[in-house]
């Protein structure tokens, strides 16, 4: 599979905000839902939310706490996660991917997802 491509991070202090993006190189996302995950510093990558491409629904990591928003622009196959009041946790490597197994809002096993891109830095300072 393609793998994605992130961007849109960077370097920011403490309640900033940042929007970041996950395009699928020019082709339709041809999955159910795409995800976002992170991966901080000698951390496991851990699972901060999803988006289903035909019903819209939601799913959100419990730290998210209403934070963190993800949408997607079908005309520019693209999807977002929007970032507000970052922290300096917060602070991680950010990876999006599509689901390929398992059910939303049930697994977030890495090994359910597939085209992982190259990950977007974000970088929150106090």
């Amino acid at each position: 599979q393609v793998p994605l491509v992130e961007s849109g991070g960077g370097l920011v202090q403490a309640g900033d905000s940042l929007r970041l993006s996950c395009a699928a190189s020019g082709r339709t996302f041809s999955t159910r839902t795409t995800a976002w995950f992170r991966q901080a510093p000698g951390k496991d990558r851990e699972f901060v939310a999803e988006l289903s491409w035909l019903g819209g629904n939601m799913y959100y990591a419990d730290f998210v706490k209403g934070r963190f928003a993800i949408s997607r622009d079908n005309a520019k196959n693209t999807l977002y996660l929007q970032m507000t009041s970052l922290q300096p946790e917060d602070t991680a490597v950010y990876y999006c991917a599509n689901r390929v197994s398992g059910s939303p809002g049930t697994t977030t096993a890495l090994t359910d997802f597939r085209s992982w891109g190259q990950g977007t830095q974000v970088t929150v300072s106090s």
